[in-house]
């Protein structure tokens, strides 16, 4: 469905100078501010989420089972809630603000079922979960993650008009305007007993990778500039605007890594780098790396300043809680000391309003999930897919290349031999044996990613598998072989390390990373640099996620709309029985100078 042209003009001028909210009305309670050596001081307190991904409860739909991790870490806004709820006791309601840092509407097949199944676009249709959950909760802001564009931006704008709080994105421009296609920033007062209101500004960044990772939602719609630029852009406006306190909510991590290199001049994850080089910012809730940073100062090059910055760990498993002290100097409010932590969503009951008020929606997907669509031979499960040739990542392969040969089927590209690529999204995917259901299928691809056809060479393929056995830490022969210690090298996630089908391979794990792959044979012949073939991969690899070798730049042949999760699902539907004696088999293997490790 096409954007409402004169609609989103009409909304990008509303928001381009961002969104004024009322925050406190009334006094607060003794304990956010006192008077000390004269001086009026004030204290309020920010509450952060980030990359929520569509987890209202503590529920694993894939497994349909409450979730439950080595950590025994707990998930979910109903958590989070009660957390919530515990500090703006402590605190003083008018004392706290709630913001998310962004990823909220996509993970679950809950935010999935919402988003396709029975979509909250559709006319009369239902209120998304997580704005419910979230309305109730009373957040104040939410910035933009990249996920939010993966069903559309219809379902992204319909999100936005039930949230009753802004989604915010600075960097989120109108592609024929370069006006801010959502609001900027949001402006928030704190009522002090001192006279004067303290001025909260929260500006929302979001990740420039959408340009890549969302590109057919996205291209000629939106644009994503860099995180540092719009923010050296709008934390003086919001500063000369009055603004006491900067806080910025961005979807970027803190590391100034890109997970796609070069093939954008922005940064992925440029949290530290804008707290490093814009000054004026108080604090940074961060988000989209999925790792726990309770506290962390950043010092700014050009003001000497201590930026804080907290990430929450992902799913609501954390709950990040800045502490502000600020004092009343030269005839304005300034930030005396600032800290922050995490809560933990373990320690709590999910709060019974939000449980109450969602319980319906959970039991529906439950019930969606949980429908058999086939049967299935044999188990089949990724716990070693990570180091293993295993049937469950072949079946991913073999229904890729499958759908990409149909669709292939009459054009000049018909005769070329199809390889597809897959990874290990969950080691704790299982495919029974006996009956199967979509929560079976759906739980072996986890993202929402789509199907695309790419031409490539047999040199390019080489070089592909090359990069991707960079995943695997390098072990001398004879040493020992722990496989919970062989993986994940340089901080690689199991996601960016690919398995390629249709051809056989070994991958040297004794030598360095760069010359590790061996004996690459297509049909039992060695692979010719010059041979072609049709490469079925995902749109996140395709468009440079994990900035895979040449296939970004590879001539697109074919591309799908729909999640391969989905064409799995109706794959498995179609042929009502999964055998993995059809398509199993074991094409690579981890060696050392020659022998198996496995």
């Amino acid at each position: 469905m096409p954007l409402n042209r004169r609609k989103f003009l009409e909304k990008s001028a509303v928001t381009g100078a961002g969104v004024a909210l009322a925050g406190a009305v009334a006094a607060p309670g003794a304990q956010a501010a006192e008077a000390n050596r004269g001086a009026k001081r004030y204290a309020f307190t920010v509450l952060g989420t980030t990359d929520l991904h569509g987890n209202v409860f503590n529920w694993d739909y894939f497994t349909d089972k409450e979730f439950d991790d080595k950590d025994h870490n707990d998930i979910g806004l109903a958590k989070v809630s009660t957390l919530v709820n515990q500090v703006r006791e402590e605190k003083g309601r008018r004392n706290t603000l709630l913001i998310d840092a962004g990823d909220t509407i996509q993970g679950t097949q809950l935010s999935y079922y919402y988003a396709k199944v029975d979509p909250i676009t559709a006319k009369g249709g239902p209120v998304h979960p997580m704005a419910q959950a979230m309305n109730a909760m009373g957040y104040d802001a939410a910035a933009l993650g990249n996920h939010e564009f993966n069903y559309g931006i219809p379902v992204l704008r319909k999100f936005e008009q039930q949230c009753r709080f802004p989604l915010l994105g600075a960097n989120a421009l109108d592609a024929k305007t370069l006006r801010p296609a959502f609001a900027p920033y949001s402006m928030h007062r704190l009522r002090t007993p001192h006279g004067r209101d303290v001025k909260v500004a929260v500006l929302g960044l979001t990740n420039p990778g959408i340009a890549i990772w969302d590109k057919a939602n996205v291209q000629g719609k939106m644009t994503f500039p860099g995180l540092e630029e719009q923010a050296a852009k709008w934390v003086p406006k919001l500063r000369s605007m009055g603004a006491d306190v900067v806080i910025v909510s961005a979807h970027s991590g803190s590391s100034g890594t890109s997970s796609y290199g070069d093939q954008l001049p922005y940064v992925e994850n440029a949290a530290g780098l804008v707290a490093e080089q814009v000054p004026g910012i108080d604090a940074i809730l961060v988000g989209h790396a999925h790792t726990e940073i309770p506290e962390y100062f950043v010092t700014n090059k050009a003001t000497g300043q201590q930026v804080l910055l907290s990430e929450p760990l992902k799913w609501g498993q954390r709950l990040t809680v800045f502490d502000f002290e600020l004092v009343w100097e030269k005839g304005c409010w300034k930030v005396e000391k600032v800290g922050a932590k995490v809560l933990n969503s373990n320690a709590v009951e999910e709060d019974p309003k939000i449980v109450g008020l969602l319980s319906d929606e959970h039991e529906k997907v439950v019930a969606y999930v949980n429908q058999v669509i086939g049967t299935n031979a044999a188990e089949m499960t990724s716990a070693e897919a990570p180091y293993k040739d295993v049937p469950i990542i072949d079946l991913i392969n073999h229904i890729q290349a499958d759908t990409v040969r149909q669709a292939l089927a009459g054009t000049e590209y018909a005769s070329l031999p199809v390889l597809s690529q897959a990874a290990c999204f969950s080691r704790s995917a299982r495919i029974p044996a006996g009956e199967v259901t979509i929560r079976d299928v759906a739980g072996l691809y986890v993202f929402e990613n789509t199907l695309e056809a790419r031409l490539m060479t047999g040199a390019q393929m080489k070089a592909y598998l090359e990069f991707s056995a960079n995943y695997f830490v390098q072990t001398a022969p004879g040493a020992a072989v722990d496989p919970a210690k062989l993986t994940n090298a340089n901080g690689t996630p199991d996601y960016n390390y690919d398995v390629v089908s249709g051809l056989s391979y070994e991958i040297d794990i004794a030598k360095p990373a760069g010359s590790r792959v061996t004996d690459v044979r297509f049909e039992g012949q060695p692979l010719a640099d010059d041979a072609k073939f049709v490469f079925a991969v995902n749109n996140y690899r395709a468009n440079g996620g994990g900035n895979f070798p040449h296939v970004a730049a590879a001539r697109l042949l074919w591309s799908n709309s729909d999640e391969i999760r989905n064409t799995m699902i109706a794959w498995v539907k179609a042929k009502g029985a999964i055998d993995p004696a059809g398509f199993a088999s074991v094409d690579w293997k981890l060696t050392r100078e020659g022998t198996p490790v496995f």
